[in-house]
């Protein structure tokens, strides 16, 4: 009968491990789980500006965690999640399009057909730059959405 129990829990103990791995594969979330570096993914899309949410204004999504300026946001989300969600679970978007994921600067982002992209930014590379620099969002989408199927499973 121990030895039941013990399986069982052993199971259970493997089942929440691969879920919340599958969570940190295809999420850029801190050990808290939180996204966007506490960044509101309302802010993103509504006002086109990056604004540090609010521990005060939270909701949790699929077991991420995100943050907002104002109960409003907070509410705008709860009403239709999926439409504030970073593309490539909050990766940069230039990165999926080479192949791999990179942590991103959650002040270089663009908006664009409702959607927004966010992008890696530091000394040695401005990965929004590369990006609009090759002045073809369609094909770079097209390639990191083709990507992001397999990165979405792997870890960084």
């Amino acid at each position: 009968m121990k030895t039941i129990k013990t399986t069982i829990t052993l199971m259970a103990f493997l089942f929440v491990t691969a879920v919340f791995a599958q969570d940190k594969m295809a999420n850029n979330i801190d050990n808290s789980n939180i996204a966007l570096q506490g960044y509101s993914p309302v802010s993103y899309l509504d006002l086109g500006l990056a604004q540090k949410g609010n521990k005060s204004f939270k909701s949790e999504y699929k077991k991420v965690v995100y943050y907002f300026t104002s109960a409003e946001q907070k509410t705008t989300f709860a009403k239709n999640p999926e439409r504030y969600l970073p593309q490539y679970g909050g990766f940069c978007a230039f990165g999926c399009y080479a192949g791999a994921k990179f942590r991103v600067d959650p002040n270089k982002f663009l908006v664009n057909d409702g959607k927004y992209y966010l992008y890696l930014n530091n000394v040695e590379l401005d990965a929004k730059q590369l990006w609009l620099a090759e002045n073809n969002h369609a094909k770079l989408k097209s390639v990191a959405d083709k990507n992001w199927g397999k990165l979405s499973k792997t870890h960084n």
